[in-house]
């Protein structure tokens, strides 16, 4: 049992590795993923029909080869005068896409994306399959409610204020 250093721009924080939390905890299992091959236009249509900035694209058997983005085919087809329908997503993709594995932990989770200056990550299983995603928002969110709890806990335990039984003294 360890400790996992979290380094943030204007500060650092240290936490006990046995109290990190899980990412499955936090990850989406209902991924919006598109094959390798799947035309631009079409991944513009899934982006809107599932109302998504983002995609996970997927090799044929289901392991994440990279991320698209709406910035990507922005950028990357129409700035560029490309034809949406004859660009392949593996072609404007982000490749070499990072991955995490299901048990890792949640701090682990945000000192690995903020190094790597990204939002958002697929999370894979054991055999390197896609099972869901996990973005920087959802930790903060899951975090939130955590704290939230932990708030509530704390006041539940303690005893209830104490009135003062003399008035303050004027300065």
């Amino acid at each position: 049992m360890g400790y996992v250093h979290i380094s943030y721009p204007h500060e650092s924080v240290v936490v006990k590795e046995d109290t990190d939390m899980g990412l499955v905890k936090c990850c989406r299992e209902q991924v919006v993923a598109v094959s390798l091959d799947t035309p631009a236009l079409e991944v513009a249509k899934v982006m809107g029909e599932k109302n998504v900035g983002s995609v996970v694209v997927v090799t044929g058997d289901n392991r994440p080869a990279g991320i698209l983005t709406d910035r990507d085919l922005a950028i990357r087809v129409m700035a560029q005068e490309k034809n949406p329908g004859a660009v392949r997503a593996e072609e404007i993709m982000t490749g070499n896409v990072i991955a995490f594995q299901d048990n890792m932990g949640i701090y682990e989770a945000i000192q690995k994306m903020t190094d790597a200056g990204i939002r958002r990550m697929p999370i894979i299983d054991d055999a390197g399959k896609l099972i869901g995603i996990v973005t920087m928002d959802d930790i903060i969110r899951m975090l939130g409610e955590e704290m939230a709890a932990i708030a509530k806990n704390i006041e539940k335990q303690s005893p209830p204020p104490q009135k003062l039984s003399a008035p303050i003294p004027p300065m």
